[in-house]
C-alpha cells in the first residue's frame, strides 16, 4: 500500500492512497467529506483490473515509488455505562486503558455529550489521543459502534451519516482527533447493551519508512533450536517419550519451570525428568509454544482438537503460562456448542480460567441454548462435581 501526502490541513492530511491488494477490511472503504479531510482517492492497481491502454498510460506518468508499511494494529472494543454517561456535562470525558498499537501508547476520548457547546449538547464526541512521545507518525482510525447483536453496525444505520474512518498525522504536539459530531446522543437508545454503550475501534500505525523493516522471526530460529536439539541441558520423560530442552529457556518462560529448575527442588539437579498425568501429546505441544509462542493448526490436531485444548489449558495452567491459557481458552470457546458447553464450562471452573467461564455462562444464558444443554450427560457431570456453578447460571440465566 502507497500512501502520498497531498496537501496539509492544519494538523490533519490529505491522502491520495493507492491500493496494492492489502486489504483494511473496509478501514479506507468509505470517507465522507468533511473537515478533517479535503478529499480521498481510492485507485486499485491490480493488473487484472487495468486495461493494456490504462496501463501503457500508467507506465508512463509513474511516479517515483514509496513503501508503506503497517507496522502494528490494535482492536478493542471500549465500553461505557450508558446511564452515567447521560449524566455527564458538555466537555466531560471518559476514558479508555491506554491501548498500545504499533510500538505507540493511545487512548480512546469519548464526550457523551460532546467536547464543546458549540453543538448544544446534542452530539457524542469521540477521539484518539497519542500518549507517548514518538516521532510524527501516521494512524488510521475507525470507530463503530456495536449493535444490539454485540456487532459493528454499519454507518447507515446511524441516524445520518457519520464519518468513521479516518488517516491522521500525529506528532507530539497535537491533541485529540476524531469525531466532534459522531453521533446524536438521542438516538443512542438502540446501541445499549447489558446497560452500555460499545464502540468497536482500531487503529493501524502506518509507517512511512524508506527502510523496510521484517516482523520478528525470533520464534522461528528458537524453534528451529528445539528441533536440532543444538546445547541441550535437560530432558524430560513423558509417558516414555523423551524431549531434549533448554534449562534457560523454560525458565524465562515460565515460573514454575524456573523455580524447579534453578530453585532449591531436586529437579534443579537432575539431567531428566519425569512428568506424570500429562500426554507427551501435550507436552510436545507446550514446549513448542514455550519456544516459537505459537500453536498448530487445528489440522495438525488430529480428530479431538477439543480434548486436546483442554489437556493443554491444564497443562498452561500448572505451569503458569497465562497467555497459552488464554489461547486455549479462545479455541475451547471456537468449539463451544450446546453439546459441548457443559464440558468447556468445567474445565474453566477447574483450571480457573474466569475469562472461559464467563463466556460459557453467556452461552448458557441464550434460552435456546440452555433448554437444549441441560440434557446433555456434560451437563449432569457438571452439577456433581461443581454444585455451586448453579448459583451462576441461575443468576444470569435468570431462573
Amino acid at each position: 500500500m502507497t500512501v502520498a501526502a497531498e496537501k496539509p490541513i492544519g494538523q490533519v492530511m490529505t491522502w491520495a492512497v493507492v491500493s496494492t491488494g492489502l486489504r483494511l477490511g473496509g478501514l479506507l472503504g468509505e470517507l465522507y467529506k468533511g473537515k478533517q479531510f479535503l478529499s480521498l482517492t481510492v485507485t486499485c492497481t491490480d493488473t487484472d483490473t487495468l486495461s493494456v491502454s490504462d496501463r501503457e498510460k500508467r507506465a508512463k506518468t509513474a511516479e517515483p515509488e514509496t513503501q508503506t508499511t503497517i507496522v502494528g494494529s490494535a482492536v478493542v472494543q471500549f465500553r461505557v455505562d450508558y446511564q452515567q454517561a447521560k449524566q455527564c456535562p458538555v466537555g466531560k470525558a471518559v476514558h479508555s486503558d491506554i491501548i498500545s498499537a504499533g510500538g505507540h501508547l493511545w487512548r480512546i476520548e469519548c464526550y457523551p455529550c460532546g467536547d464543546t457547546e458549540e453543538n448544544g449538547g446534542r452530539y457524542l464526541s469521540i477521539f484518539l489521543r497519542k500518549k507517548s512521545k514518538s516521532r510524527n507518525i501516521t494512524a488510521i482510525f475507525e470507530v463503530f459502534l456495536a449493535d444490539g447483536d454485540g456487532k459493528p453496525s454499519k454507518p447507515s444505520s446511524y441516524a445520518e451519516p457519520k464519518k468513521v474512518y479516518g488517516c491522521f498525522e500525529f506528532d507530539n504536539d497535537q491533541g485529540d482527533t476524531g469525531w466532534r459530531e459522531f453521533h446524536y446522543k438521542s438516538y443512542l437508545d438502540k446501541f445499549v447493551i447489558e446497560g452500555h454503550i460499545t464502540f468497536v475501534c482500531s487503529i493501524m500505525v502506518i509507517d512511512n519508512s524508506p527502510i523496510p523493516v521484517p516482523p520478528s522471526d525470533i520464534g522461528t530460529h528458537l524453534g528451529r533450536l528445539l528441533d536440532h536439539a543444538d546445547g541441550t541441558d535437560v530432558s524430560f520423560v513423558v509417558d516414555g517419550e523423551t524431549f531434549l530442552a533448554h534449562r534457560w529457556v523454560l525458565a524465562a518462560r515460565s515460573p514454575v519451570f524456573r523455580a524447579e529448575l534453578f530453585g532449591s527442588m531436586t529437579e534443579a539437579t537432575m539431567q531428566s525428568i519425569t512428568l506424570h498425568e500429562m500426554a507427551p501429546a501435550t507436552f510436545r505441544i507446550m514446549l513448542r509454544f514455550m519456544y516459537t509462542d505459537g500453536l498448530p493448526g487445528e489440522d495438525e490436531l488430529g480428530d479431538s482438537p477439543l480434548e486436546i485444548f483442554q489437556d493443554l489449558l491444564a497443562a498452561a495452567d500448572r505451569y503458569a503460562l497465562d497467555r497459552l491459557k488464554l489461547m486455549c481458552a479462545q479455541k475451547l470457546l471456537d468449539h463451544v456448542t450446546v453439546d459441548t458447553v457443559a464440558t468447556v464450562l468445567a474445565c474453566a471452573e477447574t483450571y480457573n480460567c474466569p475469562e472461559l467461564k464467563n463466556k460459557c455462562l453467556d452461552f448458557f444464558a441464550v434460552d435456546k441454548h440452555f433448554k437444549k444443554a441441560v440434557f446433555t450427560d456434560g451437563f449432569v457431570m457438571l452439577m456433581q462435581k461443581f454444585p455451586t456453578v448453579t448459583d451462576a447460571l441461575r443468576d444470569r440465566v435468570g431462573t
